[in-house]
């Protein structure tokens, strides 16, 4: 008989679930029958994230099971379950069962036996919880007896790290079964004496393993796999992702931007140099015959605050609060306006300073009053901080960038080439 080969029906498997689909293309797949069920993990010699399964246990299963058991092995990488260490304090057999019950609250095809919120020993607990919140929940559950689950079948019989939450694997062999596949104490969801006891459905062995940079890497490869996954699934549909698991998703593969580093180079790539003589600085042209050339190089820079009507106080006091951050770096000119400049209010903003945030203005939106003030000054570069809601403005003589909420950051009035950032972004 040929080995079932998994690679063979993914394609099948997963025709309407393009996320999942595309997150599977990018997640080798080997076959082991050393292993019980399944598992996924990063590969310690290649660094790759690979999946490993037992073509017998695959070959077992009707497909509708097959689908949700690689759905589970891709939610604990979504999850990220494989690249990050356990939590400090947390017990592993029980944040094991924690994580499999986060999975199994989105899937209703697993195998007999799986653990699931809503079923069991589990019926009064709601699902879509965080594995976090699960392993809170089972730890106030052995707290409530902690002799549960000692004994035969309880604690004991694994080292673990080699836990779980979702049964015991179909037709291993390692035991006497009931003739069906199933066995002892799987099939009803009750996972043993407490639910919670006996051995796992799949591998969670070599999660987190690895010094602080190699997890760093896995995360960032990990994060460029869920990021092309997500591309795809945007033009061809997500499938049975859940609309929460969907924003989690979308929000850990955007870029986070560092707006210091950004408010650094802006300012840096702002800079002009003023050049003057300095009997201090060797000239190399004509040494101890001609003064040197003393260079001084400083940045200019002007910030706008738009401190129109549909700037409520709550943007304007986050406006604030980022300008005294830059102020810890830089010195710079305020500049408030409305539809005009109020130049009455201009002033320096100095290096260290600590400000209150205040409103000079109340009326509509113009960017070309600001730009032509600062176009008709000396400055090296001008961020404005406004929500963006007003016509495209002229061009700036200066290097010139945006400074909004990250809402009208995706949502601006007018498109611009120019850099635009959104705080807390």
């Amino acid at each position: 008989m040929t080995e079932f080969n998994l690679n063979v029906h993914v394609h099948r498997l997963l025709q309407d679930e393009p996320f999942f689909a595309a997150l599977s293309r990018r997640v080798d797949k080997r076959p082991d029958r050393g292993f019980p069920t399944a598992g996924v993990r990063v590969n310690p010699e290649s660094q790759q994230f690979e999946m490993i399964y037992n073509p017998d246990f695959f070959e077992k299963l009707t497909d509708a099971e097959r689908k949700d058991v690689l759905k589970h092995e891709f939610y604990h990488l979504i999850f990220d379950h494989v690249t990050s260490r356990r939590p400090d304090g947390s017990d592993p057999k029980m944040w094991n069962y924690a994580t499999d019950l986060a999975i199994n609250s989105h899937l209703d095809n697993l195998p007999k036996g799986c653990l699931k919120p809503g079923q069991g020993p589990f019926e009064d607990w709601r699902s879509g919880l965080s594995a976090e919140a699960y392993h809170s929940l089972l730890k106030k559950e052995a707290e409530k007896e902690p002799d549960e689950g000692e004994g035969e079948g309880g604690e004991g019989e694994s080292d673990g790290d080699e836990e779980g939450a979702m049964g015991r694997p179909c037709g291993d062999g390692d035991e006497e079964g009931d003739g069906e596949g199933n066995q002892p104490g799987e099939g009803d969801g009750s996972g043993g004496d407490s639910g919670v006891g006996e051995p796992q459905f799949d591998s969670h062995e070599g999660w987190g393993e690895g010094d602080a940079t190699q997890r760093e890497i896995a995360k960032e490869r990990l994060k460029d796999v869920l990021k092309k996954a997500a591309n795809e699934a945007g033009q061809r549909g997500w499938g049975s992702v859940p609309g929460d698991c969907r924003k989690a998703i979308l929000d850990r593969v955007t870029s986070k931007i560092d707006w210091k580093k950004v408010m650094r180079y802006f300012i840096k790539t702002s800079q002009r140099a003023s050049r003057r003589s300095s009997v201090k600085h060797i000239n190399r042209r004509y040494p101890y015959i001609h003064a040197g050339r003393k260079t001084d190089r400083h940045a200019k820079i002007a910030i706008s605050i738009d401190q129109s009507g549909s700037v409520d106080d709550g943007m304007l006091a986050a406006f604030f609060s980022e300008l005294n951050k830059l102020a810890s770096i830089a010195e710079f000119t305020v500049i408030p306006f409305d539809c005009t400049v109020a130049e009455d209010k201009v002033y320096v903003w100095k290096k260290g300073e600590t400000r209150k945030w205040e409103r000079v203005r109340y009326g509509g939106t113009c960017f070309n009053a600001p730009t032509k003030y600062v176009n008709e000054r000396q400055f090296d570069g001008h961020i404005v901080l406004t929500d963006m809601c007003a016509p495209k403005p002229v061009g700036s003589k200066c290097q010139r960038m945006w400074m909004t909420t990250e809402y009208y950051a995706k949502h601006p009035y007018f498109k611009t080439t120019e850099r635009v950032i959104g705080i807390g972004a």
